[in-house]
């Protein structure tokens, strides 16, 4: 096993296993977090930080609409059991000890994409003898870059007011979410022969 994408064919294109596997997870994680973000988001707002989730549900939309059409897909049968798992990971769990019950789903929300922004991170499996043109190639390092963006979002909205006073909670929620998809990351790379450390 290794730690990045190939072997590369002769015109240094990441293979399209890879390029499946890797992108299904992502467009899972990041349609996901488009998909709540979209539920969250209410008809006015009442405060400053949820026009940030405006923006934030466009920029993860953008993210799986480049991934799929960047990425050349082929057919791969491991993937139905594989996405069912991903799924189950990203479902709304509101942070216990949260009274407001909105606010304890979009804390729980911001939590999940802080580690998915932080903790994977695509164009770092991308060998430097890749072809810099290639769209897939491209659109990781797009895709890494966006997710940098969003996180300083999250890291702002985690240390916010808002939730001063249940700093206890958001820090163990959001430990618990590295944690698993960290883990869930690194066995879906193992899967197409790329080793990668696993948070247990």
């Amino acid at each position: 096993m290794s730690g990045f994408f190939g072997p590369l064919d002769s015109n240094g294109r990441v293979p399209p296993r890879q390029q499946t596997l890797v992108a299904a997870f992502l467009t899972s994680a990041h349609g996901a977090l488009a998909r709540q973000l979209a539920f969250a988001l209410p008809m006015r707002f009442e405060s400053g930080w949820q026009t940030e989730l405006n923006a934030q549900f466009y920029r993860e939309a953008e993210i799986v609409s480049l991934l799929m059409r960047a990425t050349t897909w082929v057919p791969d049968i491991a993937l139905a059991s594989m996405a069912g798992r991903w799924e189950a990971a990203w479902f709304p769990k509101p942070i216990e000890g949260i009274s407001d019950q909105s606010l304890a789903l979009v804390a729980d929300l911001a939590t999940r994409a802080h580690a998915i922004h932080a903790g994977i991170r695509p164009a770092a499996l991308v060998p430097m003898e890749a072809n810099s043109n290639d769209p897939f190639v491209i659109a990781l390092r797009r895709v890494e870059f966006e997710s940098s963006r969003l996180l300083q979002a999250q890291i702002v909205f985690l240390k916010g007011p808002e939730l001063a006073p249940f700093r206890d909670a958001v820090s163990t929620t959001l430990e618990r979410r590295h944690a698993e998809i960290g883990k869930l990351w690194a066995e879906a790379l193992e899967g197409v022969g790329i080793l990668m450390p696993r948070t247990e």
